[in-house]
């Protein structure tokens, strides 16, 4: 492992809002087609998943909507920020996630960007269905409850 890999920042960026909206099932690291410029505001953590969504074209993956801040450095080279990029992923992922889309209900949503130990960005995505309000609600008191327990041992442990 070289120097500058051991310095390097681990950067993941996480859409929560997904895991709030959605129940998350299947789950596929995809490589993502990006410009010198976006790549540099990456590393620097300048990405915002919040509105990002996933939708097939021509039998191709693209995602929309996924902010990456112009790089302060860029001139005019600099990229458009909410672009849509292209997914990478294998031609059986692609079919199996298409025919699974196509079904009711069922969407393919961006949860997580990293950089892998390459140095190559990278989604997380999974394929997920909606949660009805009641679910959400659930979701929420069962986070709730964690919390509250965790603290009641750490109150614990600290006696």
């Amino acid at each position: 492992m070289t120097r500058a890999n051991q310095q390097q920042k681990k950067i993941e960026i996480v859409n929560r809002r997904a895991q709030h909206e959605y129940f998350l099932t299947d789950e596929f690291d995809a490589g993502i087609v990006l410009s010198g410029t976006e790549i540099k505001s990456i590393r620097l953590g300048n990405v915002n998943m919040a509105d990002a969504y996933c939708l097939f074209e021509k039998g191709e993956l693209w995602v929309r909507n996924l902010h990456i801040k112009e790089y302060k450095f860029g001139t005019y080279s600099n990229h458009e920020p909410r672009r849509p990029r292209k997914l990478l992923l294998r031609k059986t992922e692609l079919k199996k996630m298409d025919k699974k889309v196509r079904e009711r209900g069922n969407t393919i949503v961006p949860f997580k960007l990293f950089i892998n130990e390459k140095g190559l960005a990278k989604i997380k995505i999974f394929l997920a269905t909606g949660k009805k309000s009641h679910d959400k609600r659930h979701t929420i008191l069962e986070r709730d409850e964690k919390r509250s327990l965790d603290r009641m041992k750490k109150d614990y442990n600290n006696d």
